[in-house]
């Protein structure tokens, strides 16, 4: 939205599990309602995609050729894949994802982010200034 190149770790590869905000926060919420003190409830939406694809949707998304980014040094010790596990709170709170098509979830965000300039916009010069700062 700037004009600016995307940045993107090392090759990519590293595994993530995208879950929409409305989906984790109704998450929390449940564990708040529900949950047992003391006990864990890892929340996950089984949205496994490596960044480099998730990526190139919203480069698809934002009408950019999908290899329009920059790669920059993989950050030391960065884990190639957060596993989730959100049994727990699938059998025993019930909870279940209500956004589960992650190219929605990504265009929604996108419409919000062209709209809601004002919020970000600062922010992300900062952020580029830290870039140009370490030469990325």
């Amino acid at each position: 939205m700037t004009g600016r190149r995307p940045k993107l770790y090392g090759a990519g590869a590293n595994v993530r599990d995208w879950i929409h905000v409305d989906d984790h926060n109704s998450a929390v919420w449940r564990i708040l309602e529900r949950g047992e003190i003391g006990r864990t409830y890892l929340i996950g939406a089984d949205g496994e995609r490596d960044n480099l694809s998730v990526l190139r949707m919203i480069l698809q998304l934002m009408d950019r050729e999908p290899g329009d980014f920059d790669h920059v040094d993989d950050r030391a010790g960065h884990g190639l894949r957060y596993g989730i596990d959100s049994s727990a709170l699938r059998d025993e709170l019930g909870w279940v994802p209500a956004h589960t098509d992650l190219a929605d979830g990504l265009s929604a965000t996108v419409a919000w982010y062209r709209d809601n300039e004002w919020w970000w916009a600062l922010l992300k010069e900062r952020v580029a200034a830290g870039y140009a700062k370490r030469g990325q």
